[in-house]
C-alpha cells in the first residue's frame, strides 16, 4: 500500500529530481559556455525566421524587391551591434538582474518600470509561443504528415521544455547545449558550403527558385512601408538579448564580466548567421510566400518548406544526411529558444515579486532551487496562445516583438539619464578622482544615446507596420497588465500599513475560554477535549449544534452516561447552519463574561484516498473558514488519522487521548491539580472521581 501511496512523490522525483538544499544554489550558477544556450538560444533561434519572415513580406511586392532585401538585412545587422554595445552598458551599471526594468523604474519612475515589466512578460509569452511554433513549422516542412498534428506537437513540446526547466538550471543548460551548439555548427557549415559552391561556379539553386509571384502595381507610399515592414519582421532576430541583462545573477563569478563576454558571444554569431542566411536565400532563390497559393507553379494542398529546408535542401540535397541534421538542429534549437523565456520570465517575476508588483509566490524556489511557479505560469500563457492561434507562425509573429522594443526604448532612455546623472554627480569632484568615471559614463551616454534613437525609432515602424496585423493585442496586453501590477502593489501597500506595528494600537481580550465544538460523542470528540484541557484555558465548554430538538436530548444522555466533566451547552439551529450558532453564543458569553480570547477546537478527519474527502462532508473546514472572520477568536483543527491515513503518513489510527504522552492508555479529564494534569485509566470516571 505504502508504494501506491508513494506513486505521486516518486513521479514528481524522477521527472524533477532531488531536491535541493538552499546551500547548493551557487552549484547552479552557469559557466560561460552553459549561459551561451541557456541565455542566446532565443536570440540564436530568432534567425531560422527572421530572415525568412523579412524575405516572405518583401515578396509581397514581387521577385524583384528581393533586390532591397541587402540593404534591410545590413538595417538588421546595424541594430542588432547597437543594442549589444548597449546592453553590456546596462549590464555594467545595474548587475542585480532587473535589466530594463530596473534601469526604468530608476531613472524613470513607476510606471515606466511597470510598463517595461509588463512589455517583457508579454513578450517572453510570445517567445515561447513564437519559438515552439516555428520548430513545429520546421518538423513539419521535413515530415508534412504530421501537420494536422501542429497544435498538439507545440503543447507537448511546451510541457515537456517546462518539465526540463523545473529540473534546474544547470541540467536544463546540459540538455540544452548539445542542440543549440550542433545548430551553430551545422548552419555555419551549409553556409560555408554553399558561398564555396558560389564562389567555384556551383551556386545551388531552391525548388522554389522558379516560382513566380503576380504582384500588384503598388504606389510609393505603399513601397515604404512594404519595406518598413519587411524591416520589422527581420528585428525579430533581436529578441533575446535582454535575457542576458535579466538573468545576470544566474553567472558564475565574475557575474558581469561573464554576462558582457556570453552578450557578445550571442551578439556576433546571430549576426553571422542572419548574414549568412538572407545571403544564401538570395542566392538560391528561395521563394517564401505569406499565402503560399500565391507562387505560381506551387502547389498549396501541402505545407510550404520553410526558407531554412529549401536551403539546405538545395545544399545538400532533399533526402541527404546533412539535410536532416539541419532540420532536426533547427528544431530543436527553435523549440529550445523558448527556453531563454523560461529563465527571463521566473526571473523578472522574482524580482517583481519583491518588489511587491507580482504575487510573492512567484519569488519562491521549487525543490531544484528554481523559481517553479513562474515557470509553470509562463507554461500555461504559452498554451493558452499556442491554441488560441493554432501555433500559426504567421499569425504569431505579428504580435511578436513589440514588447521587446517596448522595453528596449524605456530601458535605453533609462541609461541616457543615468550616465547623465553620474556626470552631473561627479561634477563637483576633483578631476583626477573621477577622470575614469567620467569616461566610462560619455562613453555609455554615447553607446545608450544611440541604442535609444534606434529603438524608439524601430518601435514606431513596428507599431505602423504590425499594428493592423495583430498587434493592437499587444498593444492593449500591456497596459491592462500593467495596471494589475500597480494594484497588486497598491493591495501589499495597504496591507502592510494596516499590519505594521504602531503604539496607539491596544489589545484589551481578558479571560481565556475553549470551545469544543461537538458533533457526536466519538474518539475524534474525545480526543479534542483532550487537547483543549491540557492547554489549561481558564474555561473549557462543549458545545453542541442542534438541528432538532431530538440531536440535543441524545447527546445529553450519552454526555451523562460517559461522565464527562466538560459543560455540554446544547445551541439550537432551526436553519441548518453551524458557523452562526455558534458565532451568535459566542457573542452572548463576551456580553456577560467579558472579552474573552475564545480558542475552539474543531476535529477533523484525515484520509488516505482522494474519494474519502467526497464521502466526509468537511463541515470542521467549512465553519473554521467562517469564524476566522470573527475576532478575538482562534481555530484549533484537531486531526484524526483514520486508517487510510496509513497511505499518507505511514501510520495506523491514532491511540486513545493521553495514551502516548501517560506511556500506557489512559484517558485524561478534569483540571490537573497543582498545574499537573490528572492520569486516570481509559473509561468514564468512577463515582468518587465524579464527585471530586
Amino acid at each position: 500500500m505504502r508504494e501506491n501511496a508513494d506513486a505521486p512523490q516518486l513521479a514528481k522525483r524522477i521527472l524533477l529530481g532531488e531536491p535541493l538544499t538552499t546551500q547548493q544554489v551557487d552549484d547552479q550558477l552557469l559557466p560561460k559556455r552553459m549561459a551561451l544556450p541557456i541565455f542566446a538560444s532565443d536570440a540564436l533561434s530568432s534567425v531560422a525566421y527572421g530572415p525568412q519572415e523579412m524575405l516572405m513580406i518583401m515578396l509581397l511586392g514581387g521577385v524583384s524587391f528581393l533586390t532591397l532585401s541587402p540593404w534591410v538585412a545590413a538595417a538588421v545587422v546595424l541594430l542588432l551591434i547597437v543594442v549589444v554595445l548597449s546592453y553590456r552598458q546596462l549590464i555594467k551599471a545595474y548587475p542585480s538582474g532587473g535589466g530594463d526594468y530596473e534601469v526604468a523604474s530608476t531613472n524613470l519612475g513607476e510606471v515606466p518600470g511597470v510598463v517595461v515589466a509588463a512589455a517583457l512578460l508579454v513578450d517572453y509569452v510570445l517567445t515561447v509561443a513564437v519559438s515552439i511554433a516555428s520548430g513545429v513549422d520546421n518538423i513539419i516542412s521535413a515530415v508534412p504528415s504530421l501537420d494536422p498534428w501542429r497544435v498538439e506537437l507545440a503543447v507537448g513540446f511546451v510541457i515537456l521544455i517546462v518539465i526540463v526547466n523545473l529540473r534546474g538550471v544547470r541540467e536544463a543548460s546540459t540538455v540544452f547545449a548539445i542542440p543549440t551548439y550542433v545548430f551553430i555548427g551545422s548552419v555555419v557549415l551549409m553556409i560555408g558550403t554553399g558561398l564555396i559552391r558560389t564562389f567555384l561556379g556551383d551556386a545551388p539553386v531552391a525548388a522554389s527558385a522558379g516560382y513566380t509571384v503576380q504582384a500588384e502595381s503598388i504606389s510609393q507610399a505603399a513601397i515604404v512601408l512594404l519595406v518598413l515592414r519587411a524591416f520589422s519582421s527581420g528585428c525579430s532576430a533581436l529578441t533575446g538579448v535582454e535575457a542576458v541583462s535579466n538573468g545576470v545573477q544566474a553567472f558564475r563569478s565574475p557575474k558581469i564580466r561573464n554576462a558582457q563576454l556570453t552578450l557578445t558571444m550571442m551578439g556576433g554569431v546571430s549576426a553571422l548567421l542572419f548574414t549568412g542566411l538572407t545571403a544564401m536565400a538570395l542566392i538560391t532563390g528561395v521563394r517564401y510566400a505569406e499565402n503560399p497559393c500565391d507562387l505560381q507553379g506551387f502547389d498549396c494542398s501541402g505545407p510550404q518548406p520553410s526558407l531554412m529546408a529549401q536551403i539546405a535542401a538545395a545544399t545538400f540535397g532533399g533526402g541527404s544526411i546533412l539535410f536532416f541534421v539541419i532540420q532536426a538542429a533547427t528544431a530543436c534549437v527553435l523549440l529550445l529558444a523558448a527556453n531563454t523565456a523560461f529563465n527571463g520570465f521566473p526571473l523578472l517575476g522574482a524580482v517583481l515579486a519583491r518588489d511587491g508588483y507580482a504575487p510573492k509566490a512567484l519569488n519562491t524556489r521549487g525543490d531544484r532551487l528554481v523559481f517553479s511557479n513562474g515557470m509553470i505560469l509562463l507554461g500555461i500563457g504559452a498554451v493558452t496562445v499556442l491554441v488560441a492561434f493554432q501555433a500559426n507562425l504567421t499569425a504569431l509573429i505579428q504580435l511578436y516583438i513589440i514588447g521587446v522594443f517596448v522595453s528596449f526604448s524605456l530601458g535605453q532612455i533609462g541609461m541616457v539619464r543615468h550616465w547623465r546623472r553620474m556626470l552631473r554627480e561627479t561634477t563637483h569632484r576633483p578631476l583626477s578622482e573621477v577622470a575614469a568615471e567620467r569616461r566610462s559614463a560619455h562613453v555609455g551616454l554615447v553607446i545608450n544615446s544611440l541604442g535609444a534613437v534606434m529603438t524608439v525609432a524601430v518601435l514606431v515602424i513596428v507599431t505602423i507596420t504590425k499594428f493592423t496585423h495583430g498587434a493592437y493585442m499587444v498593444f492593449f496586453a500591456i497596459p491592462v497588465l500593467a495596471v494589475l501590477m500597480l494594484g497588486v502593489k497598491r493591495y501589499y501597500r495597504d496591507v502592510e500599513h494596516e499590519i505594521s506595528i504602531d503604539d496607539t494600537t491596544h489589545f484589551g481580550s481578558q479571560g481565556d475560554v475553549a470551545i469544543v465544538l461537538v458533533s457526536r460523542l466519538q474518539k475524534p470528540v474525545i480526543k479534542a477535549l483532550d487537547y483543549a484541557i491540557a492547554a489549561q484555558h481558564d474555561k473549557t465548554i462543549a458545545v453542541h449544534i442542534a438541528l432538532t430538538p431530538e440531536d440535543g436530548k441524545v447527546l445529553q444522555r450519552e454526555w451523562a452516561q460517559h461522565r464527562i466533566p466538560v459543560p455540554l451547552v446544547i445551541v439550537d439551529s432551526p436553519y441548518r447552519t453551524y458557523a452562526q450558532p455558534i458565532e451568535h453564543f459566542i457573542r452572548e458569553y463576551r456580553e456577560k463574561h467579558g472579552p474573552s480570547v475564545v480558542t475552539v477546537y474543531l476535529p477533523q478527519y484525515i484520509v488516505g484516498h482522494w474519494w474519502e474527502s467526497v464521502l466526509h462532508n468537511r463541515r470542521a473546514r467549512r465553519i473554521a473558514s467562517q469564524l476566522m472572520l470573527v475576532h478575538g477568536v482562534t481555530i484549533t483543527l484537531v486531526p484524526w488519522l483514520l486508517d487510510s491515513s496509513e497511505l499518507i503518513y505511514g501510520r495506523r489510527s491514532r491511540p486513545l487521548p493521553g495514551q502516548e504522552r501517560a506511556g500506557r492508555p489512559v484517558a485524561l479529564y478534569g483540571t490537573p491539580p497543582r498545574g499537573r494534569r490528572a492520569q486516570r485509566p481509559a473509561g468514564p470516571p468512577d463515582q468518587g472521581e465524579a464527585q471530586d
